[in-house]
């Protein structure tokens, strides 16, 4: 069941902003006419995406304005991608999932998009959506961890998404083991590698079970002690590194997204109490202490973030619209 889709802030123009979300496994879009969704579409991304990322976004702009049926314009694509963005020069510099180094989207797309692109982080623009149209609608400091094919974060404080540098939100690829498994990166014990859903298959591959983590998180529900060991450990990994960001951002709730937060309370209730064992005492502040909270758009956040997106400015943050 996809989650749905609700109206958000937008300029009553009649055209179209779409946004577009290339992820490891699928491609997300959808178009927004007057701050309301009115197609989405739903692709599996090609293998070979970074060599013909300008018709693949093409067929995606084609696919929205036929499911749309008015032939309005396309006045703006937001277009975000995982790992490493170099957003002022709309290069995608590195994605460990996606097998791409330092890609130039604005050359790749020039003949085949006449709208303008603005090209962003997916995270960050899946930490947008939910700020406004989603989990985290409301809350003006939050962590988003999507969990899926790859592992980041984005952090929003005072209601400004934190930018810093092209690797900020990388945290999927901070080494917490050094003699951990092989990460896609080529290093090894990366949080990706230990906490993240392929990780977690894996693991569970390597204890002679079959399936991937949604089996394991069924097995978990289910009281079998291998896949309680194997999420336990993941949980506790993906714990003491968000621990730190939080205490450092004051940050009051954490959207969990991505394939694994399909599990619901089977991964949330362990994350709370991990996080709990990390984060400081905070006494007769305890009423304040932060929630963490399933995405309210699903798969959808980063593609309505990137609908949203506006050029961005060297100031270290992203304006909200």
């Amino acid at each position: 069941m996809t989650a749905a889709l609700p109206r958000t802030a937008g300029s009553p123009t009649g055209g179209l902003r779409v946004g577009i979300d290339v992820g490891g496994t699928r491609t997300k879009a959808v178009a927004l006419r007057d701050g309301a969704v009115v197609a989405r579409h739903l692709a599996p991304t090609p293998r070979d995406v970074g060599r013909r990322l300008g018709p693949v976004v093409a067929a995606v702009l084609d696919a929205l304005r036929a499911a749309e049926g008015s032939g309005s314009v396309v006045e703006r694509v937001g277009l975000v991608v995982p790992g490493v963005v170099d957003e002022e020069r709309c290069r995608a510099v590195w994605s460990a999932n996606l097998g791409w180094r330092d890609l130039d989207v604005g050359s790749e797309l020039a003949g085949h998009v006449e709208a303008p692109v603005v090209l962003g982080h997916d995270v960050r623009a899946g930490l947008l959506g939910e700020h406004l149209a989603g989990a985290a609608a409301g809350v003006d400091d939050v962590l988003f961890v999507p969990l899926g094919t790859g592992l980041a974060a984005a952090l929003m404080t005072r209601g400004r998404v934190v930018r810093g540098s092209a690797w900020s939100g990388e945290i999927g690829h901070v080494r917490v083991r050094t003699d951990g498994p092989r990460c896609g990166c080529g290093r090894r014990g990366c949080l990706e590698a230990v906490a993240g859903a392929l990780a977690i298959g894996r693991a569970w591959h390597a204890a002679g079970r079959e399936g991937d983590a949604r089996a394991v998180s069924a097995a978990v529900a289910a009281g079998d002690p291998v896949a309680q060991r194997i999420w336990t450990d993941a949980v506790d990994a993906l714990a003491a590194a968000l621990a730190p960001v939080i205490a450092t951002a004051g940050t009051r709730l954490v959207v969990v997204g991505g394939g694994l937060a399909a599990a619901g309370e089977v991964l949330l209730t362990p994350l709370r109490e991990a996080l709990a064992e990390h984060l400081p005492d905070a006494g007769e502040l305890d009423a304040d202490r932060i929630a963490v909270v399933r995405s309210g758009l699903g798969e959808w956040s980063g593609a309505v973030g990137a609908a949203h997106l506006d050029p961005v400015v060297a100031s270290g943050t992203a304006d909200l619209p």
